[in-house]
């Protein structure tokens, strides 16, 4: 029945054109599961597409190895609506054996040993399919989704016949099965002869139809895992579908028959797992050829990750082909347009539930090119409110990132601090503080690109999409999967690349590197004049102050309104709490480098990693790098890739180390001495140089790209050079 939709999405996304093919060769598409052999010739005649058809259960096996070994926070257990997910090791080592079992119309129970080695193990023919139909007979639902939704609201002890209906409302303690245990599924209609169907709710009846299916489906699921020793048991297909009362009957069921040994696992991203396996099985094609060797390396997640906003896909090239110009039919829309279409539609539909504040966010001083939307371009949902659907998002790939090789423990390291999706308190308080600073990004994205009135276009755009992202996670803390405060950092950066917008703070960020600047020259004078022990305190006071400079504070943004750059930079010296800090190292710090000094030694080279434009890099970071550099260390300056708030790009970062170095020998030598050593090392960053009597009379400086794309430091994905 959903067929002419589908066929429907295809041509109007073009989908099914083959392009730079030879004329009259007709695309092949890999296609799983019963419609790639019943729906054939549709897909022929009507798109004029060949499928060729890969095995099924080996496509089922070929994405869940993928998605479990690639994606950072993929399987996941369920307990009374509360998702906690499972870390497995980076290496993949501790991965297999694990049971998967695939619940359609029925349900098939495979035991996956490794990449390419699984079995069936197992089988029932009670599955998604009987609940269904079972369901239509005996309450009416018309759809799938109603029956489950319908089975939420149902009381079971009505239909089924308890422990507690047999022994008088007691427990049967002698075996441990408690009053409340199903003895038999709808055994207590046996109990009331003269009613007849109509004489019980349709809500009840679902609820114990779905239980008898989950609890048979679960209790095979745990003798098999028993029988082969299996560790894990992941539950997949249409019957789940990430829907919460269904993943809960299978987990309680589990921790039933396990006596609470087993937990009943779940995958993110179930409802792909074949169509992705089928897509990897291209033995030929650069994107599947380049996404099966990644996913072999050792720290291949660093080169997955999942994105919630952007429509923009990975080519072989590298390249991020640019979305276009806004004018175009609907067909042809950004996502930009579409969502602003459907933020819009969703706001006049549910303005009286979300309240004035939700509806206040409606961009109306937008252009008439918003008609028309498809009920298939967002979220994948069926219907125009937000909420609805599956949340899932782009897969970026990116070859060029790689885990931080320093990490003492990658499985257990959290790039966030904070974790919204469980700590109401903080994802109420972060939410609120990000909804707060929405118009004020705004004026910097409006600054940024002139005030024009397609930047006001694409502000309208913005508002709607990162707003309507906060709501989102305001209600459903963890649609997203595990989201920190990292994360969700790092997504309002991406809603602005999406809209248009490359570096809203470029204002910002050179009027304050300029005014900085100017007082450089005579804070190295200053600090030139100290004793050592005197100089080091200073360099670091000054690293904390200069840190102030954040826009991604709110602090900072009061503090903007009411004094310059370096006043405020002058006041947070002053200001700077007396000493112990909260983190304070820094007697350590001072001896050993007193005593380099005395036994004439160095550090050999040293990584900093710079945040926030103007006072921070130049009068906190720079003053600390010429004195490393004079020390006789080699210094790797690591900025952003991407512009992210106020912080300096390492393409910023260069020229700005130039103007620095105008005035400052150590630090001009130094990039000399980098640019020099880059030649002979063809581009790649060099190993650490020996000392020797030829040795460059300056250690050099480097400036390199950290692979980040937003304002925190991701040590799961780093570029090649800081690896």
């Amino acid at each position: 029945s959903r067929l002419p939709q589908l066929f429907d999405f295809i041509q109007s996304k073009g989908m099914h054109i083959l392009e730079g093919g030879t004329k009259g060769m007709k695309p092949i598409v890999k296609a799983t599961g019963g419609g790639a052999y019943k729906n054939v010739e549709d897909f022929k005649n009507i798109l004029g597409l060949e499928l060729e058809k890969v095995d099924e259960m080996e496509s089922l096996v070929t994405g869940t190895n993928f998605l479990l070994s690639n994606l950072q926070d993929e399987g996941f257990t369920f307990w009374k609506g509360q998702k906690d997910y499972i870390s497995i090791q980076n290496d993949k080592s501790d991965l297999f054996p694990y049971l998967l079992v695939n619940i359609g119309s029925g349900v098939s129970y495979l035991k996956v040993d490794g990449p390419d080695q699984y079995e069936r193990v197992s089988g029932t023919s009670l599955g998604g399919g009987t609940f269904w139909g079972l369901g239509r007979l005996l309450t009416g639902c018309k759809t799938f989704d109603e029956l489950l939704e319908l089975s939420t609201h149902g009381d079971n002890s009505a239909v089924d016949m308890l422990v507690g209906d047999i022994y008088g409302g007691l427990d049967y303690e002698k075996i441990g099965l408690e009053a409340t245990t199903i003895a038999s599924s709808f055994g207590k209609i046996l109990m009331n002869e003269e009613k007849s169907l109509k004489d019980y709710n349709p809500k009840d009846i679902g609820l114990a139809l779905c239980r008898m299916i989950s609890y048979n489906i679960a209790q095979i699921a745990y003798l098999n895992a028993k029988r082969y020793n299996l560790k894990r048991i992941f539950f997949g297909g249409f019957f789940i579908r990430g829907h919460p009362f269904t993943m809960q009957t299978l987990s309680y069921a589990i921790n039933f028959w396990s006596k609470g040994e087993m937990r009943a696992l779940f995958l993110r991203h179930e409802g792909f797992l074949g169509a992705l396996g089928a897509f990897l099985m291209y033995e030929e094609g650069a994107s599947s050829t380049i996404i099966r060797n990644l996913s072999e390396r050792r720290d291949s997640r660093a080169n997955f990750v999942e994105r919630f906003t952007v429509g923009r896909h990975y080519s072989p090239s590298g390249e991020v082909k640019p979305r276009g110009k806004l004018e175009r039919t609907h067909s042809e829309k950004s996502w930009v347009e579409k969502f602003m279409e459907v933020g819009r539609q969703s706001a006049g539909m549910a303005k009286g539930a979300r309240g004035d504040a939700a509806a206040s966010r409606d961009p109306s001083s937008a252009t008439d090119y918003l008609t028309g939307v498809s009920e298939y371009d967002l979220w994948g949902a069926e219907t125009n409110y937000l909420s609805s659907g599956l949340d899932v998002g782009v897969l970026h790939v990116d070859p060029s990132l790689y885990q931080f090789p320093l990490l003492v423990d990658p499985a257990s390291y959290e790039p966030s601090v904070v974790d919204i999706s469980k700590d109401e308190e903080q994802r109420s308080y972060w939410i609120g503080v990000l909804d707060k600073q929405i118009p004020a990004t705004c004026e910097k994205a409006l600054a940024s690109q002139g005030e024009s009135e397609e930047a006001q276009q694409k502000c309208d755009a913005f508002k709607w999409m990162f707003g309507s992202h906060l709501e989102k996670l305001l209600r459903e803390p963890q649609v997203y999967g595990k989201f920190g405060l990292c994360e969700i950092l790092e997504m309002r950066e991406e809603c602005l690349r999406e809209c248009g917008f490359k570096d809203t703070y470029i204002v910002n960020k050179e009027s304050e590197n300029a005014a900085a600047l100017k007082v450089l020259p005579d804070l190295l004078a200053e600090l030139d004049a100290m004793d050592e022990s005197a100089r080091l305190l200073s360099l670091i006071e000054g690293v904390l102050a200069g840190n102030i400079f954040d826009w991604g504070s709110q602090a900072c943004v009061e503090l903007y309104k009411n004094g310059t750059i370096l006043e405020i930079y002058k006041q947070a010296r002053s200001n700077l709490k007396s000493r112990p800090w909260r983190v304070d190292t820094f007697d350590d710090f001072r001896s050993q480098m007193l005593r380099q000094t005395e036994t004439n030694q160095r550090y050999r080279r040293a990584i900093m990693f710079v945040d926030n434009s103007g006072a921070d890099i130049v009068l906190g970071m720079i003053p600390l790098v010429r004195e490393l550099l004079k020390r006789g260390t080699e210094v790797v300056l690591a900025a952003n890739s991407l512009p992210a708030l106020n912080d300096i790009t390492a393409s910023e970062l260069l020229p700005l180390m130039k103007q620095a170095g105008k005035f400052c020998e150590v630090i001009r030598g130094g990039l000399e001495t980098a640019r020099d050593l880059y030649k002979e090392s063809r581009g790649v960053l060099p190993d650490v140089q020996p000392l020797s009597p030829t040795s460059p009379a300056y250690s050099p400086l480097y400036i390199i790209q950290n692979g980040q794309g937003g304002p925190c430091l991701n040590l799961r994905r780093v570029s090649h050079d800081l690896a």
